[in-house]
């Protein structure tokens, strides 16, 4: 998968590179606004991750030329600004996902990834942690028992958070950030539901993983010994 990213600061442009090159993408990177309009242009990307806030043209001017020219490639906005009203003008001009400064490396590829899956252009591999494996292509969990089940939208996110990072703990407030964003108006208890039904699943197909609670931590993925 091809991705141009343009970021004007160059530490985090090239973290950015090596992290999503150790993912599998092929990346493209520019520091300016003109450069990303002109990249964007001359070439096929399956991807763009556009910094707002970069000289020469800001990447609002660069999406709109972008769009007004047809150009339909995907685009993740990331900015310093967490405003609504900026939020709101990067989806009118034409963006698939925002996320404001400072985020999780993991969760941009996890809503990179998401917007490639909506346009049908990726097919990631399956995770796998212990006696299971999560397939992000069909949000299917699977058990080395043969048994699998579905996964709803935010129950495989969660559970993609885990298998990223397991036998990390996670409190409920992280998770909730990561997973449902840090402006949602939900409330906390829906990760306490979310994770319940997990471990429900989890033991419907026959699973020795299991979600742990750490008292006073938050919880943990870990695979039970025989």
């Amino acid at each position: 998968m091809r991705l141009l990213i343009a970021e004007d600061e160059p530490d985090l442009a090239e973290a950015l590179t090596v992290f999503f090159e150790r993912n599998k993408f092929t990346v493209d990177t520019v520091n300016d606004g003109l450069s990303a309009y002109e990249y964007a242009g001359a070439d096929d990307y399956d991807a763009i991750i556009l910094d707002i806030m970069m000289p020469k043209l800001d990447g609002i001017e660069v999406l709109r030329r972008l769009r007004s020219e047809g150009n339909q490639t995907p685009v993740m906005m990331l900015t310093a600004k967490a405003e609504k009203t900026d939020r709101i003008t990067g989806f009118d001009t034409g963006a698939d996902d925002y996320l404001p400064k400072p985020f999780e490396t993991d969760e941009l590829l996890s809503r990179v990834r998401a917007m490639l899956r909506r346009r049908g252009d990726y097919s990631p591999s399956a995770m796998t942690f212990g006696d299971i494996s999560l397939n992000p292509s069909s949000d299917i969990l699977q058990c080395a028992t043969g048994k699998t089940v579905r996964l709803s939208g935010r129950e495989f996110q969660v559970m993609e958070l885990f298998m990223r990072s397991p036998k990390t703990v996670f409190s409920a407030e992280k998770i909730m950030e990561r997973v449902w964003g840090w402006d949602s108006d939900a409330e906390i208890n829906v990760v306490w539901v979310h994770i319940s039904n997990l471990r429900k699943k989890l033991g419907s197909i026959g699973s020795r993983v299991t979600i742990h609670a750490n008292r006073g931590l938050g919880y943990i993925l870990e695979a039970d010994d025989d």
